[in-house]
């Protein structure tokens, strides 16, 4: 070990190299996804290069949410960075409450950002968090089970389709099922989810006038598909399923199907985590036939809290972590497969990274979600498995505790449309719609 003085003056050293005047202690907190994970192991380079240290504060989807609101709207001042997303960063930067990022250097090439990860967390043509990566949602299937059961998986499939593939895979007694989906209760989780079906149904969450529509004909179709699809092909406990738990156990080989985050592709592909890597295939989205697919965007990004006293060292970090520089360093320590999709444009036109599997899926689903058009009839508001409103938090929570709670048993898919059905109306009326 080196002496402690000899410590300091290696770190002078570093610092003066770096330009920076003093070293800071960043507090990040992020979700405990893969991606983020890897960021973390990766972290002794961006303090190589800046002098700057890092402390995580890594959480799991939901309670994350809960932490990051929390400490912005009372601005606690708990966090010099936050892993935000393309609900609350055009809200927070419309109040105020985030760092513009407009003052990028030259060399971070804001432009080569895509443009549906750009113009969702920009609000009025500023930028407000940088796109750690960006996804939509798709088909990740058992390539074998579909053999098996001599069927082929279409590149555009409909849910119909999906529900006859789901039940020639299922086989409870080895503990395989034709279908894994997420059931676990939160606006992120089984909201993002449920909406996205409601969507390709016709179904949609208010009319042009506000007017909450959770009672409708589609909603019902839509949640009584959802219901049915999980409770005959789906493993047992799915109401508290989330994407982590459907991971594991798509992973592990007892999922025919998993309908999630477009990012989740590298994780089920990697044979160092996943026992089926090399029988996994992709497709999209499912519909109905409507015109709109069952398909999000999302993009987990890193923002900064207005007030911070670090702010200049943030910037820094997240110049590191979403630069093109990153993606390369993924690249060279875990391969192309493990690199962040989603953000980047560069990457798309990478020949290396054109070569994987999922690339061409990933960006395909990307490009045909189109939050300002999200269902197929109007809508008074921007957002596919989300709405685009402060209110939007407290109604998914509350709303994703009664479908969850409908997937347990512990009511039926009427009582839960119901209850959701009143208490959007009672939240919009508070809220003065």
């Amino acid at each position: 070990m080196l002496p402690t003085k000899t410590l300091r003056t290696a770190l002078a050293a570093s610092l003066l190299a770096a330009g920076t005047a003093s070293a800071d202690i960043l507090t990040i907190a992020t979700v405990n996804n893969g991606d983020m994970i890897r960021m973390q192991g990766l972290t002794q380079h961006f303090t190589a290069k800046t002098g700057h240290s890092v402390e995580w504060v890594t959480l799991e989807e939901n309670v994350l949410r809960q932490r990051v609101t929390t400490d912005i709207t009372t601005k606690g001042g708990t966090f010099d960075i936050l892993t935000i997303g393309m609900y609350e960063t055009p809200i927070w930067g419309a109040n105020g409450w985030l760092v513009s990022l407009n003052d990028m250097p030259a060399s971070y090439d804001t432009d080569d950002i895509l443009p549906a990860m750009r113009g969702g967390l920009s609000h009025d043509g500023t930028l407000y968090a940088a796109p750690f990566y960006g996804e939509s949602s798709m088909i990740m299937y058992r390539t074998d089970l579909m053999e098996s059961a001599g069927m082929e998986m279409p590149e555009a499939p409909t849910w119909q389709e999906v529900e006859a593939a789901a039940a020639a895979m299922t086989d409870k007694d080895n503990e395989i099922y034709g279908v894994c989906l997420r059931g676990k209760a939160g606006w992120g989780e089984n909201m993002a989810f449920i909406t996205t079906v409601a969507n390709s149904f016709g179904a949609r969450w208010f009319d042009e006038n506000w007017t909450p529509q959770v009672d409708s004909a589609e909603w019902k179709e839509a949640v009584s598909f959802y219901y049915n699809l999980l409770t005959n092909y789906g493993p047992p406990g799915a109401s508290t399923n989330g994407f982590n738990e459907n991971l594991s156990l798509f992973q592990q080989g007892k999922c025919g199907m998993w309908i999630d985050a477009t990012v989740a592709a590298s994780f089920v592909t990697n044979p160092n985590d996943s026992t089926v890597a090399d029988k996994v295939g992709f497709a999209l989205a499912p519909d109905t036939g409507l015109g709109k697919r069952s398909n999000w965007l999302w993009a987990w990004a890193l923002g900064i809290p207005a007030g911070t006293q670090k702010e200049e060292a943030a910037k820094q970090f997240i110049e590191w972590a979403t630069s093109k520089d990153y993606l390369a360093l993924v690249a060279e320590k875990e391969g192309w497969a493990n690199v962040p999709p989603g953000s980047r444009t560069s990457l798309y036109e990478n020949p290396e990274y054109s070569q994987i599997p999922f690339a061409k899926m990933t960006l395909d689903s990307i490009n045909a979600a189109d939050p300002n058009d999200p269902t197929v009839g109007d809508v008074p508001y921007v957002g596919i498995q989300y709405v685009a409103i402060p209110e939007w938090q407290g109604i998914g929570t509350a709303a994703g505790q009664e479908f969850s709670a409908m997937l347990a048993g512990q009511q039926t898919v009427e009582e839960a449309l119901a209850n959701v059905q009143q208490l959007t109306a009672e939240e919009m009326e508070a809220a003065g719609y």
